[in-house]
């Protein structure tokens, strides 16, 4: 059974910063792309970043110069950190990647239970 479980989560205020982790667990054989999601009420779901397992990132507009994502193979858990935070990154944020398990020869994806983040004063 492979399972994301995201930490870090929490209140901040504007201007803050919180580190978020994702880390996988179960029978993993290989991880490619591990993903940052989030999702503000009534909004749709929107990508905040993403690494491969080479380590090639990619950032939504929103987020680019304030987030960083970074990512630990030997753990299998991949971090987001946010600085220079604003109330409109108020959000549930999922970590999503994409895992062979053991015994597969075909990646699936996966999700997180998602942890809010509240930007406010």
């Amino acid at each position: 059974q492979v399972q994301l479980v995201e930490s870090g989560g929490g209140l901040v205020q504007p201007g803050g910063s919180l580190r978020l982790s994702c880390a996988a667990s179960g029978s993993i054989g290989s991880i490619n792309d591990m993903v940052w999601y989030r999702q503000a009420p009534g909004m749709p779901r929107e990508l905040v970043a993403g690494i491969t397992s080479g380590g090639s990132t990619n950032f939504a507009d929103s987020v680019k110069g304030r987030f960083t994502i970074t990512r630990d193979n030997a753990k299998k858990t991949v971090y987001l950190q946010m600085s220079s935070l604003k109330p409109e990154d108020t959000a549930v944020y999922y970590c999503s990647a994409d895992i062979r398990a053991y015994g597969n020869w075909k990646f699936a994806s996966y999700w997180g239970q998602g942890t809010q983040v509240t930007v406010s004063s």
